[in-house]
C-alpha cells in the first residue's frame, strides 16, 4: 500500500508531473482558465502588451508609457462592455500578462473603472508575480507559454501593444504572424508611441528587401496616446459589436 503505484492517479503528484502526463497538463492548463472565464461571462478581451519595466513615476518616456497605458485600461472598460452587471456577456475586458509595468498600468485603469481584469501570468525566474490591480479569481498562472499565448489570442477583439523588449515582440509578432497566415480572425492591432516602434523596427525594410507583403503592413496601426488608441478601435466592427475573435 505504500507502494507509488498503489496511489490513486489523480491524486499522485509523481505521476501527473512525468513526461507522459505533459498532454493532460496542457489541458488542465487550457480548462482551468477557460472554466473561470466562462463563470464570469467574459466573451472578449482587449490585450494590452508592453514593458514590465515601466514605471509609474519615471521622469521619462517609460512615466508617460505607464500614464497612457492606465488611461487606456480605464476608457475601455468604460465604453467597451466590461462593466456589465446585468448577468449578460462582458466584452471588451482588458487582459495583460499579469506582471509589473504597462500590464500593472492598464489593469489599474480597468480596476479604477470598477471593471474586471485578467491577468495571465506565467511562472518567470524573474518578474514573475501577479500586479495588485487584476481581479483575484481572473489571476491566473501558468507554466506553459504556448498555452498562455493562446488565453490571450482566443477571446481577443483587439491588441494594444505599448513599448516594450523581447517579451513584448514575441507577443505582437505572435498575434501579426497568426493574422497573417489566416491561423486566427483580423483584429485591430494598434502600436503605440510611433516613435519608439519606428526606431526599434524597420517593418518598411522588410517589405524593401520581399520579406513581407505591402499589404501586411496594415495589420496595424500607430497610435500616440490612449484616445488614439481607443479611437482606432472604435472604427473596428468587432468592438462596436462586441464580436468574440475565438468565435
Amino acid at each position: 500500500m505504500q507502494s507509488p503505484s498503489y496511489r490513486l492517479a489523480a491524486l499522485d503528484q509523481d505521476y501527473l508531473l512525468g513526461d507522459s502526463m505533459r498532454g493532460v497538463r496542457f489541458q488542465l492548463e487550457y480548462s482551468k482558465a477557460e472554466e473561470v472565464l466562462r463563470r464570469w461571462h467574459v466573451r472578449s478581451t482587449i490585450v494590452v502588451f508592453g514593458s514590465a519595466r515601466a514605471r509609474e513615476h519615471d521622469p521619462g518616456r517609460s512615466g508617460a508609457w505607464y500614464a497612457e497605458a492606465r488611461r487606456f485600461g480605464r476608457l475601455a472598460s468604460e465604453r467597451g462592455g466590461a462593466l456589465r452587471t446585468d448577468g449578460l456577456l462582458r466584452d471588451n475586458v482588458i487582459a495583460t500578462g499579469g506582471g509589473p509595468g504597462i500590464m500593472a498600468a492598464a489593469n489599474r485603469g480597468a480596476t479604477e473603472a470598477g471593471a474586471p481584469s485578467i491577468g495571465f501570468n506565467i511562472t518567470l525566474p524573474q518578474e514573475q508575480e501577479p500586479n495588485p490591480y487584476t481581479t483575484p479569481e481572473l489571476t491566473f498562472r501558468f507554466h506553459y507559454f504556448a498555452m498562455r499565448k493562446m488565453h490571450l489570442a482566443m477571446r481577443a477583439n483587439a491588441l494594444v501593444v505599448f513599448p516594450g523588449g523581447f517579451g513584448t515582440l514575441d507577443e505582437l509578432f505572435e498575434i501579426l504572424t497568426l493574422q497573417q497566415t489566416r491561423k486566427a480572425p483580423r483584429i485591430p492591432t494598434v502600436l503605440v508611441d510611433r516613435e519608439y516602434w519606428s526606431a526599434v523596427i524597420d517593418f518598411g525594410a522588410l517589405v524593401a528587401r520581399g520579406m513581407v507583403d505591402s499589404a501586411d503592413l496594415a495589420l496595424f496601426r500607430y497610435a500616440d496616446g490612449a484616445e488614439e488608441a481607443w479611437a482606432h478601435l472604435q472604427v473596428s466592427r468587432a468592438i462596436n459589436g462586441g464580436r468574440s475573435a475565438a468565435e
